[in-house]
């Protein structure tokens, strides 16, 4: 029986053009991207397409059109073997974080792609990244079952998981990393995949989607000489329900009295507060030092290994689940799609 993949295009470089008149680029109709690939019709799988009209640029990309695409691969699910995922590159991390959790016991792959150069220029990586990525999403084992069913973002040779990975240049091919997760599939002379490291769901059971999320939340970092009255004016802003907060190292903060004073007001009101490092790589350890153990007296709750971007669509759907911030904290100690890593 022939696979079936259906490959979806928000938007984003891989399908733009360069306008002659202003040297912009533009996006072009998704027919056009089709006929710069014909290496598509090689393909034993059969291709189906749906196009986001009009295009979203990834800088314009919303919890909205996360639940609009979450609702195409769940309307398709039962249709295709696999999905393809053509998005931007600039938010392309926080679509795919979000898209791990909205798309519960996920039992096919949804892989995210994109290029850094317009699928239609000469030196473009575009045509690589797509054709791997249809091959990993259509891949199964030798049970018929999907090799890879989650969230991914195939870039530069690698597969990696969708709510591990951070863009990390605007200028080179391999534009993304998950720095706190080895990968899950290496894409070279041969197609290796990392069996060990993807995640296992319940064949038995049905994919469960999931279309709320709930915004409220912020993120900022803290630097050396952060303001008082602005850190204050934050924590007390009505209707936000959680924060995001980049520390530096391990997980330490400014050990100034007015701080820890308003993060621990900041918990108090039941504002959820997730400590994340700001480095690339590493973990959150908030017992290591002094600093980060008035923190966590003070309510804040380690985000562990986390990205940024999925701390943050991770309180958009958790605070959309429970009202209770409690049991928001609790879920954030947990790893529910492979997004952190926990010691027991």
């Amino acid at each position: 029986m022939q696979n079936k993949v259906l490959l979806i295009y928000t938007g984003g470089t891989i399908g733009m053009n360069r306008n002659p008149l202003t040297g912009a680029l533009e996006p072009f109709d998704f027919e056009h991207l089709l006929n710069n690939v014909p290496e598509l019709k090689q393909f034993d799988t059969q291709i189906a397409t749906y196009q986001f009209n009009p295009p979203i640029d990834s800088s314009d990309m919303s919890p909205r059109l996360w639940t609009d695409l979450s609702h195409v691969i769940a309307d398709n699910y039962d249709q295709y073997d696999g999905f393809v995922v053509l998005h931007g590159t600039d938010t392309m991390a926080y679509t795919a974080s979000a898209l791990s959790y909205m798309l519960e016991n996920l039992t096919k792959p949804v892989i995210f792609t994109g290029s850094q150069l317009p699928i239609g220029q000469l030196r473009t990586d575009g045509k690589e990244n797509l054709i791997t990525s249809i091959e990993i999403a259509m891949s199964k084992d030798e049970n018929g079952r999907a090799r890879v069913p989650e969230v991914g973002i195939y870039f530069g040779g690698h597969l990696l998981r969708g709510n591990r990975t951070t863009k990390q240049s605007a200028e080179e091919f391999n534009a993304f990393e998950s720095f706190n997760y080895p990968h899950l599939v290496e894409a070279g002379v041969n197609i290796i995949y990392h069996n060990d490291r993807i995640l296992k769901p319940d064949f038995n059971k049905p994919m469960k989607p999931h279309f709320r999320l709930d915004n409220n939340v912020i993120i900022f970092s803290l630097f050396p000489g952060v303001r008082e009255d602005l850190i204050r004016h934050i924590i007390h802003t009505p209707n936000l329900k959680s924060i995001v907060m980049r520390t530096f190292g391990s997980g330490n903060a400014p050990q100034n009295p007015w701080l820890l004073k308003a993060l621990k007001e900041g918990t108090q009101n039941g504002k959820v507060i997730v400590n994340i490092s700001q480095c690339m790589q590493g973990a959150v350890e908030m017992s290591r030092y002094d600093t980060g153990f008035h923190l966590q007296e003070a309510g804040v709750v380690s985000g562990y290994d986390s990205t940024v971007e999925s701390a943050v669509t991770k309180l958009m759907f958790l605070q959309s689940h429970y009202n209770d911030p409690d049991k928001v904290r609790e879920m954030m100690k947990q790893s529910i799609r492979g997004e952190i890593s926990v010691v027991q």
